[in-house]
């Protein structure tokens, strides 16, 4: 079922608008300086409010990037699909193109893979399929912001939705990576915010008896 489904949207589901938008989703490198920009304005200018969520919502990311994505892509050692099957439509913005919002207006770079890479010791099984971090990164920071800002930060599942249905579109992820790796991130930004709540309630509790 599961090359089934990549192929719908690898392959069949797709145009040249899609291959865009799905190629700018997937693209960390053109998000990241409005992210770091956008986290800079919150901490200098955000109340309390916003700076605790901005602590709260690094911790998470850094348990969920750090201490879980990255561990189990090493630990799992999944292929894939493109370096696992042929016939894999690999879509990117243009290559070593900087400042990285240019490539948005430039040729995308495309290709399809013609046979699956043979593992041996000059490949020994590079699989860094599962989990997604950018899956796992989006849902979290979703939670974070839904927790914090209700029906406002909940918006933030739509993006990230589209970040996982991304990964599948550009030939990066299965389905069932992104999938888990949903699951996984909502779990860990849920986690570790019942922590900071439990660890702040001690703390008060403490001062509160001295």
């Amino acid at each position: 079922m599961d090359p089934s489904l990549f192929f719908l949207v690898n392959r069949q589901w797709t145009g040249p608008a899609m291959d865009r938008l799905m190629a700018a989703m997937s693209s960390f490198d053109l998000w990241w300086p409005f992210l770091a920009g956008l986290v800079l304005l919150t901490a200098w200018r955000g109340g309390r409010r916003a700076r605790t969520f901005l602590v709260a919502l690094g911790l998470t990311l850094a348990v969920g990037d750090g201490l879980v994505a990255g561990p189990l892509k090493h630990a799992v050692h999944r292929l894939r699909p493109y370096q696992a099957m042929a016939g894999v439509r690999q879509v990117d913005l243009a290559r070593a193109t900087r400042p990285r919002a240019v490539a948005l207006f430039q040729p995308l770079a495309t290709s399809v893979t013609t046979a699956p890479m043979v593992i041996g010791p000059a490949n020994p099984f590079p699989g860094r399929s599962f989990p997604s971090s950018h899956v796992v990164n989006n849902f979290c920071a979703a939670v974070v912001l839904a927790c914090f800002y209700r029906w406002r930060g909940a918006l933030y599942f739509l993006p990230a939705t589209l970040v996982a249905y991304s990964r599948v579109y550009v030939g990066s992820h299965w389905p069932s990576d992104v999938a888990v790796s949903a699951v996984l991130g909502a779990g860990i930004g849920l986690g570790v915010l019942a922590a900071l709540q439990w660890a702040v309630r001690k703390v008060e509790g403490r001062r509160s008896e001295s």
